[in-house]
C-alpha cells in the first residue's frame, strides 16, 4: 500500500499545496487533509496514496521534515491497524533532550539502528520542545540496540534517558501507590517578609529536609510562595495535612500542597473547571432558560414578575454592561414543566416594547458547534445553488446528481446527412398536435393517451408484445438532417414537425407520427387494400432526443417515466434559464406525470410553470441572505 501520513502540518495547508509538493516526486492518486467534521479545520494531519510504492518510498526518503508553511512535515507509513502503534513493540521513550533538539536531529541520531516507523519530540501550544520524545522503530531489536546504545549519552551536552515506551495505565498498574507520593512540597500566602531560614523553621518539625527556597523578584520582594523538598514522602504528605488551610499571623490562610509543573497544574485545573461546568448544566439542564431582545426598562426584579406566572424561580438575572442592560438574561425554575410551559407561552411575546426570545440556556461551546454547523448548511446550500445540484439527463438514479457539465457534440449538416439516413418512403401532410387541425383529423391529444393507457386494466401478455413492437418502431423513429431542417415546411419520418423549421413558433414541434402500414415500409407509398390504418401515435420530439409516445411512456417503469420526461425537458428549459436549469427541471419533476405532457405539448404552460419555480428559487435565495445578514 502506497500510503503516507503527513503530520504537524500548519492550519492553512490544503490538498492543493499537498499535491503541488508530492507531485514533483511522483503520480499522486489521491490527497485528503483530515479535519474537523463541524468546523472544517485542518486537524493538522493528512494522508497522500501514491500510484506506485517506489513514489511512496522516494517521497518518505526525500522529503521527510520538509518546511511547509513554516513548519516541517512528519511523513510515515500510514498504518491503518491501530495495534501495531498501541502494542508497544519497537517503542522507545526518550527524555532529558536539549530544547534544541527537534524531529529531524532526533530521527537522524536513531535512524543508525534501523528502519523508523515514526519519530516526534513532544511540543507546546508555543511550538517550544517539552525535553522528551517518542521514536518508533520497525523491528524490537532496532530499539533495543538504541537503547543499549544512546541511553546515558551526551546529546547537545546533556545526559539523555533512553527507555522503553510505557503507558501511562501500565506506569500507574506498575508503580501502584508509589506512583501519585512527593516530597517536593509547594506554599503560597506567606507573608513578604518571610526569609528562607523561617521557612525551614516552620517545616523541619514534619521532617528531614533537603532543600528550601522562598521565591523572590528581580527587586528583591517576595512572591509571596515557596517550596519545600523533603527526604521522605510520609513527611511531606504529614508537612500539607496539618498546614494547608492554616491562618498565618498575619492574617493569611496558607496553601500547601504537592509541588507540580505548570503544564501539569494548568491541566489540574482545566479538567476541575471542566468538570464543574458539566455538574453546573447538569444540575440546571431543562430548567434555565435564555432570554433575548430585553428592552433597556427591564431590569431583575420585573425579568422574575413576568415569569413568575409558571412557576417558582430560582434565579432571574439581566445581564449588566457597567450600568446598561446588555438585552439579554437568563430565568432559572425550579422544575422542567415549569421551564417548558415558560418558553411555550413567552417566546414571541412582546414586554415592554420587544417581542422576546425565550429557548433552553446552552453551554458556550454547544453553541457555538450548533452555529457552526447552521453555518456550513448554509453555505453548502449556497453553494449548490450557485454551481449547482443540476439534472444530468441519461442519469438512471435520481433526479439531482452532482457532476461537472460535459462539453456536448454538435454535428454540421454534412455529418447529420452521413449518419442519418434518408427515408424510403413519401413525406406526410405536417399536422400539430394538440391543435383544432389535429382533433379535426383524428390524432389525438398525447397527454390524453397517456391518461387513457394507464387508466386501462393491466395489458394482456399478447399485446405487451404488440406495445413493445410500437415502442420499438417510435424509437427507431429518427429526425432528419440539419440541411432539410433548413427548408420550408420541413417534414421528419412519418409527418413529425422537425425541431426549429422555419414557420414555427418555437424551437421544438411535434406531430402525430403515422405509423407507417407494411406497404408503405416496402416502398408502396400506400397501404395494402383491405387493411385497417395502423394505431395513431402522438409523439413529443426534442432536438437530439428520439420521439416519446404515450405507449412508451406508458409501458416503461415509474423510475424510467421520470427519467425519460426529464431529458425532454431539460433542453427546453436550458433556452429559458441555462443557470437555473437543473433545478427547475427537478422541481418540474415533482408534477404528475400527464401535466408534464401537457406542459411538453403546449409552451405557454410550460413557460407559465418555469416562471413560478423561478420566482420560488428567488424567494428562497433571498430568505437564505436575510438569514445570513441577521
Amino acid at each position: 500500500m502506497a500510503s503516507l501520513y503527513v503530520g504537524d502540518l500548519h492550519s492553512d495547508v490544503t490538498e492543493a499545496m499537498l499535491f503541488e509538493k508530492f507531485s514533483t516526486v511522483g503520480a499522486v492518486l489521491s490527497i485528503r487533509v483530515c479535519r474537523d467534521m463541524i468546523t472544517r479545520r485542518s486537524l493538522g494531519y493528512a494522508y497522500v496514496n501514491f500510484q506506485n510504492m517506489a513514489d511512496a518510498e522516494r517521497a518518505l526518503d526525500t522529503m521527510n521534515f520538509d518546511i511547509l508553511k513554516g513548519r516541517p512535515m512528519r511523513i510515515m507509513w500510514s498504518q491503518r491497524d491501530p495495534s501495531l502503534r498501541k502494542s508497544g513493540v519497537g517503542n522507545v521513550f526518550i527524555k532529558n533532550l536539549d530544547r534544541s533538539i527537534d524531529n529531524k536531529a532526533m530521527y537522524d541520531t536513531f535512524s543508525a539502528f534501523g528502519n523508523i516507523l515514526s519519530c516526534k519530540v513532544a511540543q507546546d501550544e508555543t511550538g517550544q520542545s517539552k525535553g522528551y520524545g517518542f521514536v518508533h522503530f520497525e523491528m524490537e531489536q532496532s530499539a533495543t540496540q538504541s537503547i543499549e546504545k544512546v541511553n546515558g549519552m551526551l546529546l547537545n551536552g546533556k545526559k539523555v534517558f533512553v527507555g522503553r515506551f510505557v503507558g501511562r495505565k501500565d506506569r500507574e498498574k506498575e508503580l501502584g501507590q508509589k506512583a501519585k507520593l512527593y516530597t517536593n512540597v509547594y506554599i503560597k500566602n506567606i507573608d513578604e517578609n518571610v526569609t528562607d531560614k523561617e521557612l525551614f523553621e516552620m517545616f523541619e518539625k514534619y521532617g528531614s529536609i533537603t532543600s528550601f527556597k522562598v521565591m523572590f523578584r528581580e527587586d528583591g520582594s517576595s512572591r509571596g510562595f515557596g517550596f519545600v523538598a523533603f527526604e521522605d514522602p510520609e513527611e511531606a504528605e504529614k508537612a500539607v495535612t496539618e498546614l494547608h488551610g492554616k491562618e498565618s499571623p498575619e492574617g493569611k490562610t496558607y496553601y500547601v500542597g504537592r509541588a507540580q509543573k505548570k503544564a501539569e497544574r494548568q491541566q489540574e485545573l482545566k479538567r476541575k473547571f471542566e468538570q464543574y461546568k458539566i455538574e453546573r448544566m447538569n444540575r440546571y439542564q431543562g430548567v434555565n432558560l435564555y432570554v433575548k431582545n430585553l428592552d433597556d426598562t427591564i431590569d431583575d426584579e420585573r425579568l422574575r414578575k413576568e415569569f413568575s406566572v409558571f412557576g417558582t424561580i430560582t434565579s432571574a438575572k439581566v445581564m449588566m454592561d457597567d450600568s446598561r442592560s446588555k438585552g439579554f438574561g437568563f430565568v432559572c425554575f425550579s422544575s422542567p414543566e415549569e421551564a417548558t410551559k415558560a418558553v411555550t407561552d413567552m417566546n414571541g411575546r412582546i414586554v415592554g416594547t420587544k417581542p422576546l426570545y425565550v429557548a433552553l440556556a446552552q453551554r458556550k461551546e454547544d453553541r457555538k458547534a450548533h452555529l457552526d454547523s447552521q453555518y456550513l448548511q448554509r453555505n453548502t446550500n449556497m453553494r449548490m445553488q450557485s454551481i449547482g445540484p443540476i439534472y444530468q439527463p441519461g442519469a438512471s438514479s435520481g433526479y439531482f446528481v452532482p457532476t461537472i457539465p460535459q462539453p456536448q457534440r454538435f454535428y454540421g449538416p454534412t455529418q447529420m446527412t452521413q449518419i442519418r439516413p434518408q427515408p424510403r418512403w413519401a413525406s406526410q401532410p405536417q399536422v400539430r398536435a394538440g391543435t383544432p387541425q389535429a382533433a379535426a383529423a383524428g390524432y389525438p391529444n398525447m397527454a390524453t393517451q397517456y391518461r387513457n393507457i394507464g387508466a386501462r386494466a393491466p395489458v394482456p401478455a399478447g399485446q405487451q408484445a404488440a406495445l413493445a413492437r410500437n415502442a420499438m418502431v417510435d424509437r427507431n423513429a429518427r429526425p432528419i438532417s440539419t440541411a432539410q431542417q433548413q427548408m420550408p415546411g420541413a417534414v421528419a419520418a412519418g409527418g413529425v414537425r422537425v425541431p426549429g423549421a422555419r414557420g414555427t413558433g418555437s424551437g421544438y414541434k411535434y406531430t402525430a407520427n403515422m405509423r407507417n402500414p407494411p406497404g408503405q415500409a416496402q416502398g408502396m407509398g400506400q397501404a395494402q387494400p383491405g387493411q385497417p390504418p395502423a394505431p395513431v401515435q402522438a409523439a413529443v420530439h426534442v432536438h437530439g432526443q428520439e420521439p416519446l409516445t404515450a405507449t412508451m411512456l406508458a409501458t416503461a417503469k415509474p423510475e424510467d417515466q421520470k427519467q425519460m420526461l426529464g431529458e425532454r425537458l431539460f433542453p427546453l428549459i436550458q433556452r429559458m434559464y441555462p443557470e437555473l436549469t437543473g433545478k427547475i427541471t427537478g422541481m418540474l419533476l415533482e408534477i404528475d406525470n400527464s401535466d408534464l405532457l401537457h406542459m411538453l405539448e403546449h409552451h405557454e404552460s410550460l413557460k407559465n410553470k418555469v416562471e413560478e419555480a423561478v420566482a420560488v428559487l428567488q424567494a428562497h435565495q433571498a430568505q437564505q441572505t436575510q438569514v445570513k445578514k441577521e
